[in-house]
Parts: structure tokens; C-alpha cells; sequence
């Protein structure tokens, strides 16, 4: 079955939006920390017939290459979710309270004992969910995804 441990969360519904948010940010690819280096600037002929371009060329690359580093040896920031797997759900899609939300996260456990570190400070009301509901939300889980892949098979089969 499942090789990689999975977690459930609970949270308050009013909580879902700003952890959406969270689940769904990369950092590496938010130009409020990497600048933007135009794709021609790697082009040596677009480089070649415009030189006028070459210094403020440097410069940028060199801010995004200074920017890459650092992003690397921020561990908070390298706890990204976005590439992980998870799914939010509403409580009602399950059967569960229907004003709560629930996170369901499978990754290595290094990953899931700092994201949830993370995720507790961001999301106040965050808390691990009891293992009856746990079991409940990681069943509903893989019952769909062997919904959705046999429905795939049926379609390309």
C-alpha cells in the first residue's frame, strides 16, 4: 500500500483560506524573492545584437543567484508544501463536522515533523486529528484516487 506515512490535520473552516495559501506557495518561483531574469538574457545571440542590455544582464542573474543561495539555506522556507501531497477537505465532503477542515499530507516523516511545526505557527487553530478521523480522511483519500484511476483506465483503457 502506502510506503511514504501520511497525517491528518483538523483546523477551524475560517482557517482553510489561509491554508490553502500556505499549501500552495513555492517559493522559488515568487519573484518578490527571486527577481525575474528575462529567458533571452540566456540567449548568447539576443545578448550579442543587444549589449546595451549586458550590464543591467549581470546584475540581475547575479541578484537572482545571491537570492537562490539564501532561499537554500532557509529551512522554514524549503519546507514547501506545494511540493508535497496534500489535500484540503471540508468536513462535510466527509461526513465529519462540517466546521472543520482537514489536511491530508503524506510525505517523508522529516518533512511532515517540520511542516507541521510550520503550520501550527501559521495556523492557530491546526491540531493533529484523532486516529479514528485520520483513518477516515486517509481511507476517503485512497478511495477516490482508485476511483479516479479507474475512471482514467475506462477513458484510455
Amino acid at each position: 500500500m502506502r510506503s511514504i506515512p501520511a497525517r491528518v490535520y483538523v483546523l477551524n473552516s475560517s482557517d482553510a483560506a489561509a491554508l490553502k495559501k500556505i499549501l500552495e506557495y513555492d517559493p522559488y518561483l515568487d519573484p518578490n524573492l527571486i527577481p525575474k531574469v528575462p529567458k533571452e538574457w540566456d540567449d548568447p545571440k539576443y545578448m550579442e545584437k543587444h549589449p546595451e542590455v549586458a550590464q543591467e544582464a549581470a546584475q540581475k542573474k547575479k541578484e537572482a543567484d545571491e537570492a537562490i543561495n539564501k532561499l537554500k539555506n532557509d529551512k522554514d522556507l524549503n519546507t514547501i508544501f506545494a511540493r508535497q501531497d496534500c489535500q484540503l477537505k471540508d468536513g462535510v465532503s466527509l461526513g465529519l463536522d462540517r466546521e472543520k477542515s482537514y489536511l491530508y499530507l503524506s510525505a517523508d516523516d522529516s518533512f511532515l515533523e517540520a511542516g507541521e511545526a510550520k503550520l501550527r505557527k501559521s495556523i492557530g487553530s491546526l491540531q493533529r486529528a484523532p486516529p479514528e478521523v485520520e483513518k477516515k480522511v486517509i481511507e476517503t483519500v485512497e478511495e477516490e484516487r482508485q476511483k479516479s484511476d479507474q475512471g482514467l483506465g475506462f477513458v484510455f483503457g
